[in-house]
């Protein structure tokens, strides 16, 4: 089994706890967490060619996962 990166824990190292914190609070940062693992399993199973999809595809998926994390960060700061 392969490592998926850009997993949030990874992405905000010191925020482990307030991310956990806030998918059991918030119901729409639980839904930003999840679409955002989602989709960032899409990109990593492309990535590996386990799923292969068009460059076009990845590009789309790289933004919406850029999107997610941006205000998953924006939440996290106000927090």
């Amino acid at each position: 089994m392969s490592h998926t990166p850009h997993e949030l824990a990874e992405e905000f190292p010191g925020e482990v706890d307030k991310l956990h914190q806030l998918k059991i609070e918030n119901s729409h940062f639980a839904k930003l967490f999840d679409d955002y693992h989602e989709v960032n399993s899409k990109i990593h199973r492309a990535e590996t060619d386990v799923e292969p999809m068009s460059d076009e595809h990845q590009v789309d998926l790289r933004k919406q996962r850029l999107a997610l994390k941006d205000e998953i960060a924006k939440l996290l700061n106000e927090a």
